[in-house]
């Protein structure tokens, strides 16, 4: 690069700085701005568009357009060639604008008199802030240097934004982190919860955007790369072997060694971004690509570079972790993501947690129903407007998170907690109390659990006992497979916890979702329909066998009862029963205890084994019905694709003949059935379900008491009769009708 062009680039830069740093109002600031980087670049016109929602550009200063267009000419996003440039994060550079695909002439602004068109995004980690632009009257095409510079100068730009520059009398734009916002995501875990925010990765502040001597910038940059080098070659070394992380490991590696990246970094300093800023810029462009990359190998590398970024920042600003902010007595958990190993070391102390990413079966998703946290996820652009101690409340039952609320909303809010607390309240009385119907049919209510965490909540929720005991956790949140004694020692105080109550074990539920630190992740199109739960157990039967003897044992001459997930063929049942009775055979030739009794039963979560012969029926102990993949398949609609899983509904009078065929086999063979799943805990389908002839349901243990409530104010028999006529009638669902019928008075008093 030419050095002229450099001391140019540096010129700018610094006149610029010294001018955010004079006094004025945020208005003041923008129009010495845009008159300083049209002088410098020559160009007639310069102006910033800033959003002022999500969807809305709106024109906030600009050097040679009609003053009077300022504040009021706007454009949507992808409107025009500034709405382009915002919606692509990407330059559009044009010798002849009018031409240009998406054009939109504005006369308000005046702007036909300038041929020539460059426009960069403003943005900051991903963050779309808005739109800088230059024009002229000449027909030019600007330089790849010229471009070059308007980005560096956009993102200081956006750096000084966030540090609010430009906010003043008038505010010219809004201060950053101090308005309300909503953010509308999906439902990992249902509830509610008012607390603070605590950021799981604070906020990376880079203050000195640009600096005066390059060559002691890059020196520090060096400093920082060695540094950062060296502590991902350490952890390389230090590797237990677990093939994902090593895999991590080396990604960064090669991204910290990238001649590419540094050459990058480097040409950023020496047109006068400090060191930090460099890097961030670097990480801002990473975050733009990630939203337009579809391959997900790609996602997930580009998700490297993007952490490494954050490494290497941490390491230049000093700003570690340990912030020396306390954690507040009530806080709300914000990250980007997160393991279940970490969200299980933070532990009940949270009020919620919400999350950029996740998934309804993660990891996450899966402990924080474990721990009864509400949780919310695809909170996009959270962890960028969040700032720690922020007030925040999270509605898990609508996918919602208020942050920074003003006070009607809170007040509203707080009422909807004091309800269900009092809800609560009068569900405690009825925990000693059956779930008897008006007419004496009784329903027996299970828990589901996965952690010793939950069985407390096992004598306080009036639970029968555990119907579903998830043993993937404790496999999940460990670097190696655990060992027979530890998870024989876990197992045994589950059945001490539970008192004598039933516990039914499920075997290993992972792969899909669910992929172990220590098991190296498979390539699948669709894993969750792969290898996964007992087919990965029937091909790799060491741990299974390992899990059997360790729930042998644990049983100590008490009842046992084991389940198997995902059984799709009769087969599969017997070859994972005949395991389990062998290990049984060894454990009574070593002379160890054996359970009083074994049960082995198979959970149904595909339309296949509905179809299975009648001696799978007769030859299972017992059979438990998996709601939630048994909906997705049934449907054909992945319970991870927000566009399709919420359009079908548990009512569907198909689903619900389809459920009264799988409870018939299941009478006509005698064997014992059950409903597990999310659905088991919302009140009116748990009555539907029991009207349709389950007598056992399986629920997290807050669910427990609404649904018993229900139960004892209705009629199953008079409901049946509901349902049945909504189909013969040949409604798609019967929820209109049940709503109906409970609406006309049908539920009395409990």
């Amino acid at each position: 690069m030419p050095e002229h062009l450099e001391t140019d680039s540096r010129k700018l830069l610094r006149r610029l700085r010294d001018s955010l740093a004079e006094r004025g109002a945020g208005q003041e600031r923008l129009d010495r701005v845009t008159h300083l980087i049209a002088d410098s670049m020559g160009c007639e016109v310069c102006s910033i568009y800033l959003f002022r929602d999500m969807d809305t550009l709106e024109l906030c200063a600009s050097e040679g357009l009609k003053p009077e267009a300022v504040h009021q000419s706007r454009l949507r996003l992808g409107e025009g060639l500034v709405g382009r440039v915002a919606r692509e994060a990407r330059p559009i550079n044009s010798a002849e604008a009018p031409k240009e695909r998406g054009f939109r002439y504005m006369p308000e602004t005046g702007e036909e008199a300038y041929s020539s068109f460059l426009g960069v995004p403003i943005q900051r980690l991903g963050e779309r802030m808005g739109v800088l632009v230059v024009q002229s009257r000449e027909a030019r095409q600007f330089s790849e240097d010229e471009v070059y510079a308007l980005e560096v100068v956009a993102m200081v730009l956006a750096e000084m934004a966030e540090l609010g520059a430009f906010v003043g009398e008038g505010e010219a734009l809004a201060a950053p982190h101090k308005h309300p916002v909503l953010f509308r995501g999906a439902t990992g875990q249902e509830g509610a919860a008012e607390g603070h925010v605590w950021l799981h990765e604070p906020r990376v502040v880079v203050t000195n955007p640009v600096a005066d001597d390059p060559q002691a910038e890059l020196v520090r940059l060096q400093a920082a790369v060695d540094e950062l080098r060296l502590s991902v070659d350490d952890l390389l070394s230090q590797s237990t072997g677990d093939m994902e992380q090593t895999k991590v490991l080396e990604a960064y590696r090669m991204f910290a060694n990238s001649r590419g990246w540094m050459k990058r970094m480097e040409e950023d300093i020496a047109r006068g971004l400090s060191a930090e800023a460099a890097v961030e810029k670097e990480q801002s462009l990473t975050r733009a690509r990630l939203g337009r990359v579809p391959d997900p190998y790609l996602r997930e590398r580009l998700h490297d570079l993007d952490d490494l970024s954050n490494r290497l920042l941490r390491i230049l600003t000093g700003q570690g972790n340990e912030t020396g902010a306390e954690m507040p007595d009530d806080p709300v958990l914000i990250a980007r993501n997160i393991g279940p190993g970490e969200l299980l070391d933070y532990g009940r102390k949270l009020k919620g947690v919400v999350l950029e990413e996740g998934a309804v079966g993660s990891h996450a998703a899966i402990v924080a129903r474990a721990l009864a946290i509400p949780l919310v996820i695809h909170a996009q652009r959270i962890t960028t407007e969040a700032l720690n101690g922020d007030p925040i409340l999270v509605d898990g039952d609508q996918g919602v998170v208020h942050l920074r609320p003003e006070e009607t909303v809170a007040s509203a809010f707080r009422d909807k907690i004091a309800m269900q607390a009092k809800a609560q309240e009068r569900y405690a009385g009825l925990r000693d109390k059956p779930a008897t119907d008006r007419a004496g049919t009784e329903i027996k209510l299970y828990m589901n659990a996965g952690l010793m965490a939950d069985l407390p909540s096992l004598a306080g929720s009036g639970a029968e006992g555990v119907g579903l005991f998830r043993t993937e956790l404790q496999f999940l949140v460990r670097t190696k497979v655990p060992r027979r004694s530890e998870l024989a020692a876990l197992y045994g105080r589950v059945m001490d916890a539970a008192k004598g109550k039933p516990v039914v074990f499920r075997t290993l539920d992972i792969g899909s979702d669910k992929v172990v630190p220590f098991m190296k992740p498979q390539d699948e199109p669709n894993p969750a329909m792969g290898w996964r739960a007992l087919r990965l157990g029937l091909d790799k039967p060491g741990v299974m066998k390992m899990q059997a003897q360790a729930l042998i044992r644990a049983a100590n001459g008490r009842p046992l009862q084991v389940m198997f997930p995902f059984v799709t063929q009769f087969e599969e049942f017997v070859q994972a029963r005949d395991l389990v009775l062998a290990q049984v055979a060894r454990e009574r030739e070593m002379g160890h205890v054996l359970p009083e009794k074994v049960e082995i039963g198979a959970m149904l979560e595909t339309p296949s084994l509905a179809y299975a012969p009648r001696q799978f029926f007769e030859l299972a102990d017992f059979i438990s019905i998996g709601g939630n993949d048994l909906k997705q398949f049934f449907f054909a609609a992945d319970r991870e694709n927000e566009r399709v899983r919420r359009r079908y509904d548990t009512l569907n009078c198909s689903y619900l003949r389809f459920i009264d065929m799988i409870v018939k086999r299941c009478e006509e063979a005698g064997t014992p059935v059950s409903f597990c799943g999310e659905d088991a805990g919302r009140p009116v389908e748990a009555i539907c379900l029991a009207a349709i002839g389950l007598r056992t349901l399986s629920m997290r243990p807050a669910s427990i008491g609404p649904v018993k409530h229900l139960i004892r104010r209705v009629d199953l028999g008079e409901l049946r009769q509901v349902i049945d006529a909504a189909g013969r009638e040949g409604q798609q669902s019967v929820r209109a009708a049940v709503m109906a019928w409970l609406a006309s008075g049908a539920a009395g008093q409990a």
